[in-house]
C-alpha cells in the first residue's frame, strides 16, 4: 500500500488528466469507425497484431490455469494375453514433468541430483548382522544386508518359466540398506554438494534402534540416534536451511521413534523428536498422521524384478492365474476372538473353509515369505487385511503383488499412508468393510466379496496388476528403465519437494528484497 500522501498526490493528477465528457454513444461509433479503417487501411498487419495476442493469451492462461492437463489419455481395459509382454501402459510418476529448464543442464534429471553422505560406518553398515539364519522370525535383523538389503534367492517357489529368479527372501525392516545402495547407484546422484538439490543421510535408524527395543536399555535406544544428529549439525550444508533439503530412510514404522516423556509410554527412541529432526523428509513404512516430514513407502516384499520383461512376465502371469478361493487370511492371532480382530478373521475363515484360506503364521514361518502364502495370494480373488502389530503391515503388498484384491477394515492402513504409490480411488482396487459391522454380525464377509460380479473383480485385479511397478523395488542398481518402481517414485517425490521449497524461498527472498 502506498502512503496517504502519495494517494491523494496520485488521485489529484488523474483528476487532472481525465477527458471531458462525451455522449457515449458517440464514443462507440467513433471508436468502430476508426477500428474499421484501421483494418481497412493495414489489413495484414492487424491480422498478425490479432495473432500474437491470441498466443498471449493461451501462454498466459496454460501457465498459470489451475486445471491439471495431461496429454496421457486414461489406460484402456487391460486384455488378457499371458504371453504378451507390453500389456500395460507406463506408470506415471507422482508429479508430472513440464516443460521446464533442467538444473544443471541435465535433462535426466528434471528436478535436480542428490549428494549422499559418508556417513562413518558405525552409522549403517556396521549395524547389521553379517551372517544368521534368516528363517529364524525372531531373529528380526537377519538378511537385511543380504544382497544390498534384498536377501537370500527364495528356493523353495515353484513358479514357471524364469518367474523364482525374481523372488528373495526379503527381511520387510530392510528399505533402509535398499535405499542406500539404490542411491550409492542413482542416475541423478552427485558427489558435488554444491550441485546438489537434497541430501541423503543414509544412517540405519531402524536397526540401531531395533536390539534394545525390547529390553530395559533406554539409553542404547538413544545413543547412536543421538551422535549420527551431532556429526550431520556440523554439516555446512545442514546448516544453510536447518535441514530442510535433507532426508533419510526409517526402516521401522514412525511410532519406533517418537518416545514421549510419559514413563508409561517407553517404547522406541526419541530420534523423530529431536529438534535437529524438525525439517528433515524420512521415508518410512508407517507415517504419523499429522507429520508432514513422514512420507509412507511401500514395505519391502520378495519380488525384485532385473528388467522390465520379468516385470511385465509377472504381471501376465498374476493376471491370467486361475483363482480357485473367493478370499484368504494371512497372519496370526494375537489373543482370544472377542478382543483380537485377526483371531476373529482367522476363525472366520475357518469356519467358510470352502471359499476361504488360512495361513497361520503361528504355524507357518511369514516372516521373510513363504511358497504358502504366495500360494495362497496367488489362488484368492481377496485377500483380508486387518491391521497388523500397527496400523500397516507387509502382507498388503504382498497380496498386491501377487495380484490379490486387499480387502481393509481400518482406512489408515493404507488409504492415508502410501498416496505416492497407490491409485487414487480406493475403490478400484480395494474393497472396504466396517470393523464393527464384522464384531456385532450385521457384515458377512463372504457376502460382501460374492455380491462384486465377475467383471468387477476383474476390474479391480487389473488395478491392482497395474500398480505393482510402483510398488516393488527393482533388482538392478540402475532401476527399470522407463518403469519406475517405488525407489524412483520416492526420491523423484522428495526431490520435487525440495526443488519446489527452494523456488518458494526464492520467491519470497525476492519479495523481500533481498
Amino acid at each position: 500500500m502506498l502512503p496517504p500522501y502519495l494517494d491523494e498526490s496520485l488521485e489529484a493528477d488523474e483528476t487532472m488528466r481525465k477527458p471531458p465528457k462525451t455522449n457515449n454513444n458517440d464514443f462507440l461509433k467513433n471508436a468502430v469507425s476508426n477500428f474499421q479503417y484501421q483494418i481497412s487501411t493495414h489489413p495484414r498487419f492487424w491480422l498478425f497484431t490479432f495473432f500474437l495476442f491470441f498466443q498471449l493469451v493461451v501462454l498466459i492462461f496454460t501457465r498459470n490455469s489451475p486445471f491439471p492437463f495431461s496429454i496421457h489419455s486414461p489406460p484402456s481395459p487391460l486384455p488378457h494375453f499371458p504371453s504378451e509382454i507390453s500389456v500395460f501402459t507406463d506408470i506415471q510418476t507422482p508429479h508430472q514433468g513440464k516443460n521446464v529448464i533442467y538444473p544443471y543442464g541435465d535433462s535426466e534429471c528434471e528436478y535436480g541430483r542428490v549428494y549422499v553422505y559418508n556417513l562413518p560406518s558405525k552409522f549403517n553398515k556396521d549395524l547389521a548382522l553379517s551372517t544368521c539364519d534368516d528363517l529364524d522370525p525372531w531373529k528380526w535383523q537377519c538378511g537385511l544386508a543380504t544382497n544390498d538389503g534384498y536377501g537370500k534367492r527364495s528356493t523353495d517357489l515353484i513358479l514357471p518359466g524364469n518367474l523364482s529368479v525374481a523372488w528373495y527372501r526379503t527381511n520387510q525392516f530392510s528399505s533402509e540398506v535398499i535405499f542406500h545402495y539404490r542411491l550409492l547407484n542413482y542416475k541423478c546422484r552427485t558427489n558435488d554438494p554444491e550441485s546438489a538439490t537434497a541430501f541423503y543421510i543414509p544412517f540405519y535408524a531402524g536397526q540401531a534402534v531395533g536390539k534394545y527395543l525390547w529390553t530395559d536399555e533406554i539409553e542404547n535406544r538413544d545413543l547412536l540416534s543421538n551422535k549420527v544428529l551431532k556429526w550431520v549439525q556440523r554439516q555446512k550444508y545442514f546448516k544453510k536451511y536447518n535441514g530442510l533439503d535433507h532426508f533419510l530412510t526409517i526402516g521401522r514404522i514412525t511410532w519406533d521413534f517418537r518416545r514421549l516423556g510419559d514413563p508409561e509410554k517407553l517404547w522406541g527412541s526419541t530420534f523423530l523428536n529431536r529438534p535437529q529432526m524438525q525439517n528433515v523428509t524420512r521415508f518410512t513404512i508407517e507415517k504419523a498422521p499429522w507429520d508432514a516430514n513422514d512420507i509412507s513407502v511401500p514395505y519391502p516384499t520378495g519380488f525384485h524384478p532385473h528388467s522390465e520383461k520379468e516385470l511385465r512376465q509377472w504381471q501376465n502371469f498374476v493376471l491370467s492365474y486361475n483363482r480357485t478361493s473367493l478370499f484368504t487370511f494371512i497372519g496370526a492371532a494375537r489373543g482370544d476372538i472377542n478382543s483380537d480382530f485377526r483371531s476373529r478373521l482367522m476363525s472366520y475363515c475357518r469356519n467358510e473353509s470352502d471359499t476361504c484360506r488360512v495361513v497361520d503364521c503361528a504355524v507357518v514361518p511369514c516372516s521373510n515369505g513363504s511358497s504358502e502364502i504366495q500360494k495362497a495370494l496367488l489362488s484368492s480373488d481377496f485377500c483380508l487385511q486387518p491391521k497388523g502389530d500397527s496400523l500397516t503391515r507387509r502382507s498388503v503388498f504382498d497380496c498386491m503383488v501377487a495380484g490379490s484384491v486387499p480387502v481393509f477394515f481400518w482406512r489408515r492402513t493404507a488409504y492415508t499412508q502410501y498416496q505416492w504409490f497407490l491409485p487414487e480411488d480406493p475403490g478400484s482396487y480395494s474393497v472396504f468393510i466396517d470393523p464393527e459391522a464384522v464384531r456385532n454380525g450385521t457384515a458377512s464377509i463372504k457376502q460382501i466379496l460374492m455380491s462384486y460380479s465377475k467383471d468387477q473383480v476383474r476390474k479391480m485385479r487389473e488395478k491392482v496388476v497395474e500398480t505393482i511397478p510402483r510398488i516393488v523395488y527393482a533388482r538392478p542398481s540402475g532401476g527399470l528403465g522407463s518403469v519406475k518402481d517405488a525407489f524412483e517414485i520416492a526420491i523423484e517425490g522428495v526431490l520435487k519437494r525440495v526443488k519446489d521449497e527452494n523456488e518458494w524461498k526464492e520467491y519470497v527472498d525476492l519479495g523481500r528484497g533481498r
